[in-house]
């Protein structure tokens, strides 16, 4: 998160909304709190020191409160600390949307696209199962955020981050014409689709945490069984339902990182590849656009404790066009 200091020696007096709140003892038996704070910017770690819940409140996700503090650096990131805390009030008349990180485009803009690319398919096997999955989960893909934390952690962040990978599968056939392009597209459109039952939400549309069933069982092998509950229901007996099952259930690419088979043919290969590919360049994007130009990002544990360099030759503001 770039934060702008509010004041001298970097004092931030703002109102933010809560991503997490955990309560942890210090080394001296000290309690306090390890919040995670977030607004349109992106998100900071902020510590309160000596909490009494009593003196200070409690706090939930979701929670929109006033912040007062300091920013440093700590371990090459940005760490807020807090000094006081409170919740926001009616006559603050703060709108936690204006809080809230959201995609360039809307959600409903978004799915109506997949959708549209969908409904266009050739193979009525493939068509009949991504309709009816999108159809279906329509309430949630238009505001779900695609991950906890990390990439596309934002409202509609998972409409974002598999338009964009559509993208870059018609980009990618367009070379390689030996793919089954719409394959990889039905692929690319329901690999995360089992995201709406992973997450705990908060009405501003960002996720608190996981759900028992998201911690249980994932979203590949949700993915992956929901597509066989809809073509079963479908009545489908061809070998689509079998080949999107894979390209769901190995699409992290390997067993560590969290994939239950490798890719064992192209289009299962190009989408684990091209999912990476967006994962990281989201990520990449973000952090760097929070250093100054000619400066490094702090370590980053998500890409093996790399420092992002930021050259400064083109714009972190643009949006990534999918339209």
């Amino acid at each position: 998160m770039n934060f702008i200091p509010a004041g001298a020696n970097g004092l931030v007096d703002c109102f933010l909304l809560v991503k997490a709140s955990n309560k942890k003892t210090s080394s001296k038996g000290d309690e306090y709190l390890d919040m995670t704070l977030s607004d349109k910017s992106g998100e900071i770690n902020a510590k309160l020191w000596s909490y009494i819940s009593s003196v200070h409140g409690e706090y939930q996700p979701g929670d929109i409160v006033k912040v007062r503090g300091t920013v440093s650096m700590y371990n090459g990131t940005e760490q807020l600390r807090i000094e006081k805390i409170r919740h926001s009030l009616p006559s603050d008349d703060v709108n936690a949307d204006d809080l809230v990180a959201s995609a360039d485009y809307s959600g409903e803009e978004m799915f109506c696209e997949l959708l549209s690319i969908a409904e266009s398919f050739s193979d009525n096997d493939i068509k009949a199962i991504v309709t009816t999955l999108l159809k279906e989960h329509k309430e949630k893909l238009i505001y779900w955020p695609a991950a906890f934390k990390l990439h596309h952690a934002i409202r509609s962040g998972l409409m974002l981050h598999t338009l964009s990978i559509v993208r870059l599968c018609e980009k990618v056939c367009e070379l390689y014409t030996f793919v089954d392009k719409e394959l990889l597209i039905a692929g690319a459109i329901l690999h995360d689709i089992a995201k709406t039952t992973e997450y705990e939400m908060t009405p501003s549309g960002l996720a608190s945490g996981y759900t028992v069933r998201g911690n249980l069982i994932g979203h590949l092998a949700e993915g992956a069984m929901m597509i066989r509950e809809t073509s079963n229901r479908l009545g489908i007996a061809s070998e689509v339902p079998l080949l999107l099952e894979h390209m769901v259930l190995s699409h992290h690419g390997e067993p560590d990182f969290g994939a239950a088979v490798r890719p064992a043919f192209i289009e299962a290969e190009l989408l684990s590849e091209l999912d990476m590919l967006d994962a990281r360049m989201f990520e990449m994007k973000e952090a760097t656009f929070g250093v100054a130009t000619g400066e490094f990002t702090g370590k980053m544990w998500s890409m093996d404790n790399r420092k992002l360099y930021n050259h400064g030759r083109e714009s972190f503001e643009k949006e990534t066009k999918l339209f």
